[in-house]
């Protein structure tokens, strides 16, 4: 049985670390992503049955705003009922009303997920270089099969990853 170089085994371990903190960033920002969203509405429910959010103190807040391109609506309670509510000091300053923005969660529109999706796709597009070079590198078919067949996922999860972050094209 042939030896395997022992630079051989380190590039492609360095090449999955690399991918494993990939994938740990990943799931920490959508983590965080998630627990923001979670923590501006607070108290407030929403039915998407009637696209309308419910606060604490019983009051709407009803879609005033949309934008489709950015995958965002703005609902707003009424101000009368706001300025008026108990609970205000603790829930908002606005004299217009309590406002809730809801994004689109599947798309990546905002600056801190585009981000962490860049260094994600960074640290992949490394351990993928690693990966060739060490292909061009390495004598024998086993090896080079077993780079290829770690390469090939690593290849594909990119292609996914990255799609989030190109322009979303209308169709006419």
């Amino acid at each position: 049985m042939p030896r395997v170089p022992l630079e051989f085994i380190l590039m492609l371990g360095y090449a999955i670390s690399l991918a494993s903190i990939a994938l740990l960033l990943e799931l920490a920002a959508r983590h965080a992503h998630r627990r923001s969203l979670s923590i501006s509405t607070v108290g407030f429910t929403y039915h998407p049955d009637r696209d309308i959010w419910r606060c604490p103190e019983e009051q709407h807040l009803v879609p005033v705003f949309a934008d489709t391109a950015k995958g965002t609506v703005v609902y707003r309670a009424p101000a009368s009922a706001c300025n008026a509510c108990r609970s205000k000091p603790g829930c908002t300053d606005s004299d217009k009303g309590r406002e809730i923005e809801r994004k689109n969660a599947s798309g990546l529109q905002f600056g801190m997920q585009r981000f962490h999706r860049a260094m994600s796709l960074t640290l992949l597009v490394l351990a993928n270089l690693i990966l060739i070079v060490e292909i061009f590198r390495t004598n024998g078919l086993y090896p080079r099969l077993l780079l290829a067949a770690v390469l090939v996922p690593f290849c594909l999860i990119i292609r996914h990853l990255s799609a989030d972050l190109l322009p979303k094209t209308q169709a006419s």
